[in-house]
């Protein structure tokens, strides 16, 4: 007995002698605790790979997921089905302004980009501009954009490599040929901001390079791949193999069908790449259209097409991937911006949204992850500073002060064809608003402003109140090519 209460009380000693030090050890643990967070998320494995897929003038019924069926596009409607199926993904009606809003998670309204940058435009997105590229390489990330830019290159700070991607490789402006890389008297290939002579069809190159910098990404950090494939856009080119499947269909229409088919190969083969590389697993891949597909495109059962604000113009085919973080087999019909991916991706990295110019996107990813409402009150779309649709849960006002007009960013017969489409339905005369419920009528088919004079006046105050402060476009006197 005398021996235990000996030892009981030496240990006693020692715990009594130990205070301090534990005090002082849980002092330094307290002091270091943000340090030791800090890394934890700082860890490769805690931020993911982000690979962004932007299909330009894809239509919206074009690939099976969202309901194609003459064309095969076996490796994009894999991907869809391992995630979400985004049902109300809204873009801009043309090529430059959605990958503005993209890129900063802001309307046109903001960055005056309204309209596409033409080659050798003297304006582009506005420097004083945050971009995503930006945002993420401050968390560390590789950033690299592979395909089409679209957001000038007359100056050299308008560039990719000077707006935050580390690489750069493909087109600056867009409807190039696709085997000659030439558009106009312009070549239009390059890498890393400078020219480049590359044979090969523009899809195979941008994939085989998307597929190289995923070979080459270190383990230890992420990776932030932009794909803006510059097919399906005019002019309609494709090699001669991809065209045998769709012997069926019209000419354009076959062509196109070959052009998406050569995509979707490319895409099976950026995530074979993510696979081999051991990516996949951490890997988030969005893919979308940049804004509704003009004929031979299919956007059925949206009204209208590229270049136009309502649904055919505007709301793009989309999806979200990501394993075990997105639920699969998900189509989500909450109404969502291409601007929210900005917010979205910034918070996702562990970012900061803290910057000088305001943002208009919302983080999507409760909505994406947990079923929750769409963020938004309201969603624009905007075409110019006087033309601008807004979306109010179901219902959808349209006011614009010129009628609805074919887009000058395509082809002849391209635009041509949509003025031929535009014939066969009343159009809205200048100065019109029209309200459509969404909900029970897709295809825009019935004008119900009459019928709901208090929600128009409703809709119109909040538009004006989105619209009051819009910037005038920047090509305005900038743009002296056209």
């Amino acid at each position: 007995m005398k021996k235990a209460k000996a030892k009981k009380t030496a240990l006693k000693g020692v715990a009594t002698t130990m205070k301090p030090a534990f005090g002082f050890i849980i002092a330094l643990a307290i002091a270091f605790a943000p340090s030791v967070l800090f890394a934890v998320e700082d860890a490769p494995r805690s931020k993911p790979n982000i690979v962004f897929l932007l299909i330009d003038d894809l239509g919206y019924a074009d690939c099976g997921f969202n309901g194609g069926k003459d064309i095969q596009t076996p490796n994009i409607d894999k991907l869809a089905a391992s995630g979400a199926i985004l049902e109300s993904h809204y873009v801009q009606p043309v090529c430059s302004p959605t990958r503005a809003a993209l890129m900063t998670g802001r309307y046109a309204t903001r960055t005056g980009v309204y309209t596409v940058v033409r080659p050798h435009a003297k304006w582009g997105l506005p420097l004083q501009e945050r971009t995503l590229a930006n945002a993420l390489q401050e968390r560390d990330y590789t950033t690299a954009i592979v395909g089409k830019w679209h957001l000038g290159e007359f100056d050299a700070k308008y560039q990719p490599t000077s707006r935050g991607f580390e690489h750069q490789h493909g087109l600056f402006f867009g409807m190039i040929d696709h085997f000659t890389h030439i558009r106009g008297d312009s070549h239009d290939w390059y890498h890393n901001d400078k020219p480049l002579k590359e044979d090969g069809y523009a899809t195979h190159l941008i994939t085989r390079e998307a597929c190289r910098l995923i070979e080459s990404q270190p383990k230890t950090k992420p990776l932030f791949l932009y794909v803006p494939y510059n097919a399906v856009h005019a002019p309609l080119q494709v090699p001669e193999r991809y065209l045998k499947p769709y012997g069926d269909l019209k000419r354009g229409r076959r062509t196109l069908a070959g052009m998406l088919a050569a995509v979707d190969e490319g895409i099976g083969q950026i995530v074979a790449a993510l696979d081999k590389a051991g990516l996949r697993e951490n890997t988030l891949i969005v893919f979308s259209a940049d804004n509704g597909g003009p004929p031979p495109g299919n956007n059925a059962p949206l009204r209208d097409f590229k270049g136009t604000i309502y649904e055919g113009g505007v709301r793009g085919c989309a999806f979200a991937t990501w394993p075990g973080k997105i639920p699969t087999g998900q189509r989500i019909k909450e109404p969502m911006h291409v601007i929210d991916w900005y917010p979205t991706l910034v918070k996702l990295a562990g970012g900061s949204l803290d910057q000088k110019l305001p943002i208009d996107g919302k983080d999507v990813w409760p909505m994406l992850t947990q079923q929750s409402r769409s963020p938004h009150d309201a969603i624009l779309s905007v075409k110019s500073q006087t033309a601008a649709a807004l979306r109010m849960g179901d219902w959808k006002l349209v006011s614009q002060s010129v009628a609805a007009a074919a887009t000058t960013d395509g082809s002849k017969k391209a635009n041509a064809a949509k003025k031929a489409a535009a014939k066969k339905k009343p159009q809205p005369a200048a100065g019109s608003v029209e309200l459509y419920n969404l909900a029970t009528d897709i295809g825009e088919t019935t004008n119900l402003a009459e019928k709901e004079p208090e929600r128009v006046a409703m809709m119109q105050a909040r538009l004006a109140e989105l619209l009051k402060n819009a910037v005038p476009s920047e090509a305005v006197g900038n743009d002296t090519t056209e």
